[in-house]
């Protein structure tokens, strides 16, 4: 039973073809699209303004 589970379930498992960022991902590296963000927005806008502004 556990065999035509774990079966089963592999079909639909996408394989890791990028093994290299594992470890960014890993460490809280953001991607948006594919693409890695290096400096996410730490404060975000309120109103067009910064909060700091």
């Amino acid at each position: 039973m556990a065999f035509k589970l774990i079966e089963s379930a592999q079909k639909r498992w996408r394989a890791v073809n990028a093994p290299h960022l594992v470890a960014l991902v890993r460490a809280g590296a953001t991607f948006v699209r594919g693409k890695l963000v290096e400096r996410p927005e730490e404060s975000p806008t309120i109103g067009g303004k910064s909060k700091a502004a």
